[in-house]
């Protein structure tokens, strides 16, 4: 458990949203939260994904502080959806 721990605090970024998160490079996994070390990395994935139903809100968190280090909030209008 203690190494579980010491991994744990190496990951200071936070990628959350209050539904699931899909996209390119979160393939397969259905899930609210990903941790990553990497700044960079996380706002990619972040940047890069959309939630299941379409547009909720994304964020990627700085876990020290809190700190919202990066927003996304999808327009209104669902890309996959068909136009009638």
């Amino acid at each position: 458990m203690a190494g579980y721990a010491l991994c744990m605090t190496s990951l200071s970024y936070r990628i959350e949203s209050s539904h699931p998160i899909v996209g390119p490079l979160i393939s397969g996994i259905n899930t609210t939260v990903l941790y990553l070390a990497d700044r960079a990395m996380a706002v990619v994935m972040a940047a890069k994904s959309e939630t299941r139903p379409y547009g909720n809100e994304i964020r990627v968190v700085y876990q020290p502080t809190g700190e919202v280090v990066y927003r996304k909030t999808a327009a209104n209008i669902d890309p996959h959806a068909e136009e009638v």
